[in-house]
């Protein structure tokens, strides 16, 4: 399966942990990455300051589904369902 143009549901709906060109400390869950232009698209594709966990993101029929918005909606399902429960 390849990605949809413009999708940018991954770039999106999951945490990243590593750094990113700007956003040093990562992106939170749920925030778009700042290098998401309007259209939704990545201005790092194909280049070395890339994540690696981006670059290693495969997409597939289970986390992308049929449209955008189902795509948003199940990685954001599986972010929430794969976060570490929060020590009291």
């Amino acid at each position: 399966m390849a990605c949809r143009v413009g999708c940018a549901a991954c770039c999106i709906a999951p945490s990243i942990s590593s750094p990113i060109p700007g956003m040093e400390g990562g992106k939170p869950a749920g925030v778009r990455c700042v290098q998401l232009t309007a259209d939704n698209r990545c201005l790092l594709f194909g280049r070395g300051e890339r994540p690696t966990v981006c670059r290693s993101l495969r997409p597939s029929r289970e986390m992308c589904g049929e449209s955008d918005a189902e795509a948003l909606a199940r990685l954001t399902h599986l972010e929430r369902v794969t976060r570490p429960e929060e020590k009291a």
